[in-house]
């Protein structure tokens, strides 16, 4: 990228990984290009889909899970539905689990390399909670326990939702455990309409992209009518084409992590802020991987002199430091 920075010595570089489903992909760019500058978080902060790619990262399977991601098709994400009977929601969420576990990487939190922590919600009080401690993968299922899709996790007698719901970009976290300086990743910023061209340049990887989106929703409704649950999603014509059940619960949680980000980012700013611009890709488009990857990789090149700018302010001793301007 041609630059190379490092945070002086004794400082505490933290990442908050925010959520947003399929578009965590771009996390997994974000982490493989500040590593390749240089850029080594010590504290590393997820919610929901974030929580998964940095649980990938802490364990040293960053580009493991971008080869798989890369690879997949629509109909393998569709394999990795596993419908569920129980109450609390549609899927079971242990096939998603599927790559932590291979990775023979149910770690210990405490036993890290570096601090990890993953945001969750509490269902009967909607207090936030902090998983530190304890199964690596039980923290990573709470964190991205999406309401009414995967289903709520009990972590010592507690039903555990989606972290999103109170903290979608976990910077207070990262502070609370030591960060002298918090990169944030919100994904919940660009609110696009579907359909919109993905590169604006390819238009067959982009009908590629379309109809790999529809066949997964497609198989989605198929799913739904599996368990009885009345969601077949009828054809209409394109003109009097109303949303979905499904897109209606997606698109309302999104629009409200989206606020819920916008205030907790105002009261508790970050150091550094990536958004990358990710139009098109929705909740369940997994197989967009690459490209999201690709998109997370060049918001990094697009701030990595801000970046490096906010690091060198941390040169030398703390007596020396240079003041961020108010």
């Amino acid at each position: 990228m041609g630059l190379t920075v490092n945070a002086g010595d004794g400082v505490r570089l933290g990442i908050a990984l925010g959520s947003g489903s399929a578009k965590a992909w771009a996390h997994v760019g974000i982490l493989r290009a500040l590593r390749e500058a240089s850029i080594v978080p010590q504290v590393v902060c997820g919610s929901s889909a974030g929580a998964f790619v940095g649980a990938a990262y802490v364990t040293g399977n960053l580009d493991t899970l971008a080869e798989w991601g890369s690879s997949l098709s629509a109909r393998d994400v569709v394999s990795l539905l596993d419908p569920t009977l129980s109450s609390g929601g549609v899927l079971a969420g242990e096939r998603m689990m599927k790559f932590l576990r291979a990775s023979g990487r149910d770690s210990l939190i405490e036993k890290l390399p570096c601090a990890y922590a993953a945001t969750a919600t509490e269902l009967n009080t909607g207090r936030e909670l902090w998983l530190q401690s304890g199964s690596l993968v039980r923290a990573v299922r709470a964190s991205m326990a999406f309401p009414g899709l995967l289903t709520p996790v009990c972590v010592e007698g507690r039903w555990l939702v989606d972290g999103g719901l109170v903290n979608p970009v976990p910077v207070s976290l990262c502070r609370a455990l030591g960060a002298d300086v918090v990169i944030a990743v919100n994904l919940n910023s660009e609110l696009v309409a579907a359909g919109r061209d993905l590169s604006g340049e390819n238009g067959s990887a982009t009908e590629k992209s379309r109809d790999g989106g529809s066949l997964i929703r497609q198989k989605w409704a198929a799913k739904f009518q599996e368990l009885k649950l009345g969601f077949a999603g009828q054809a209409r014509k394109p003109e009097a084409k109303a949303p979905g059940v499904f897109d209606v619960l997606v698109g309302s949680l999104h629009i409200m992590q989206d606020r819920i980000t916008r205030s907790r980012l105002a009261g508790d700013p970050p150091d550094i802020v990536l958004t990358p611009r990710l139009p098109g890709v929705r909740l369940m488009d997994f197989d967009k991987a690459a490209y999201a990857i690709e998109r997370g990789v060049e918001c990094v090149g697009e701030n990595l002199e801000l970046i490096g700018a906010e690091l060198r302010r941390w040169e030398g001793p703390p007596q020396q430091r240079k003041k961020r301007p108010e």
